[in-house]
């Protein structure tokens, strides 16, 4: 959990930085500066949020504070062996022949033989949906090309609405500590009467909130929030794999070649290499 890791180091580091110049936690850590900064934020992302965004915000952050990543190397390598399966069996059987396994992937055997894929339902759906669309029309490659761009650019969008909103919100953070300051400003001013260092304690609780505002924001939230941009960005990469495999079928490529084509649309990092692609297709011979 490399998240959990780094958010566990900043945490170290400031507050450990701060006992080391004999910092007094008793001025930082305030219930009520965190009761009007958190509870603003809570507030503000609930009121800016529909019930399904807000769902996917919380639902995103967990899986960006817990998951390394998304898709690994042995989810594409699946991916490929299931698109080359898939164009096989046309190849030999004719287009309607994986009719049944498109509407039943869960009794299909070429499905069932990748829980990967099965367990994904944006990917499932969008290669059951893209071969309805083949088997009903007479979409040529190049129509059907353009579909596919069109479909994973509003998957894509869609899955960035929680990015967006926790960004948002991340932006506002050190405005909500800077609120939590100016009332403890207010309240210090108010007893202006005070010995001066009465007058500086109060200022310093003042001030813990603006503190506390900015570290929210640049050290839990922003990073968070890339995580979960590389994650939409991670999906959308796996969805042009599947774009690229059945578009080149489509457009006449022999199986062979249309995984081939897929292969090099992955990011070099997690792509599986051309041999040991071939060998796994061998084997599943």
């Amino acid at each position: 959990m490399p998240s959990i890791v780094g958010l566990l180091i900043i945490i170290g580091c400031v507050f450990g930085g701060y006992a080391l110049e004999h910092g007094n936690f008793s001025v930082i850590i305030q219930p009520i500066e965190f009761l009007i900064i958190f509870g603003a934020a809570t507030g503000a992302l609930i009121a800016a949020s529909t019930s399904e965004s807000l769902k996917g915000v919380i639902q995103g952050y967990i899986k960006a504070l817990t998951k390394p990543h998304i898709y690994g190397k042995q989810d594409f390598i699946d991916l490929l062996l299931l698109m080359d399966e898939i164009f096989k069996k046309i190849k030999k059987e004719g287009l309607i022949s994986i009719e049944q396994d498109i509407e039943n992937p869960e009794s299909s055997k070429i499905f069932s033989s990748y829980p990967s894929v099965m367990n994904n339902p944006v990917a499932l759906d969008f290669i059951r949906n893209t071969f309805r669309s083949i088997l009903t029309t007479n979409i040529s490659h190049f129509e059907l090309e353009s579909l596919l761009e069109n479909e994973i650019e509003i998957i894509f969008h869609e899955s960035m609405a929680p990015v967006h909103r926790l960004e948002k919100l991340a932006d506002s953070m050190p405005g909500l500590g800077l609120v939590a300051a100016v009332l403890g400003i207010i309240l210090t001013m108010g007893m202006i009467d005070q010995p001066p260092e009465v007058l500086g304690h109060h200022l310093s609780i003042a001030l813990a909130g603006t503190f506390f505002g900015i570290l929210t924001c640049y050290g839990f939230m922003v990073p968070i929030v890339q995580k979960m941009e590389f994650f939409c960005e991670q999906q959308k990469e796996y969805l042009d794999v599947i774009k690229t495999a059945i578009v080149y079928f489509i457009g006449g490529g022999a199986p062979q070649v249309a995984v081939e084509f897929a292969r090099r649309t992955i990011p070099p990092h997690i792509r599986p290499s051309f041999e040991e692609l071939e060998n796994l297709m061998k084997g599943k011979k």
